[in-house]
């Protein structure tokens, strides 16, 4: 009889046991260690500017608010991202198009790839080291989608009601551990 007993007990512990590693896969998502996601999207400026020499000849003497519409794109904030849980490295900007529209750029990213990866402008200061990595769903922040790719440039629109002067960092978010993969303060440019 000791014989029967044996296997009933072992299909209880190999079902826990496949259900632990199930679960692990499905947190932990250990295969994107080893891939990664490259984005490479035209910059707002760019886009900007060719649209603007692919338009119509402009009239002449064209009204303040016709001169104002027509602007080139602005970058009104930038920073550098620093490593926090992973290493991360590329630039944010804070780009305001012509009418009126805000986009966060990020370019030259480079960051590992994680599960449930967010892009978000925060209020939180840029703290280097481990103090800095779990500060950023401690305050304000906007959510601004899911991180596109851990490697190039990418756009993510501001929503109009956003205030940046509050938003002043970004941060690469694993919402999956609530930790900061990198951030960039966000500092104002002179004009």
């Amino acid at each position: 009889m000791q014989l029967i007993r044996r296997p009933v007990v072992l299909v209880p512990v190999a079902a826990l046991g496949v259900l632990i590693v199930v679960s692990g896969l499905y947190l932990f998502q250990p295969w994107k260690l080893f891939t990664n996601t490259t984005v490479d999207e035209a910059s707002p400026i760019a886009v900007s500017a060719s649209a603007q020499s692919t338009a119509q000849a402009p009239t002449p003497m064209p009204s303040a608010s016709e001169t104002s519409a027509r602007s080139a794109a602005m970058v009104s904030a930038t920073g550098a991202f620093i490593s926090h849980e992973h290493g991360t490295s590329g630039t944010a900007s804070i780009i305001t198009l012509p009418d009126g529209k805000r986009v966060l750029r990020i370019e030259d990213l480079d960051t590992s790839n994680g599960p449930d990866l967010k892009v978000w402008l925060t209020d939180a200061p840029v703290i280097d080291g481990p103090s800095g990595w779990l500060v950023f769903d401690d305050g304000a922040y906007v959510d601004l989608g899911a991180l596109k790719g851990n490697k190039g440039s990418q756009n993510y629109a501001i929503p109009d009601d956003a205030d940046l002067s509050d938003l002043t960092s970004v941060s690469i978010w694993c919402d999956r551990f609530s930790v900061s993969f990198g951030a960039a303060e966000l500092a104002p440019v002179r004009t």
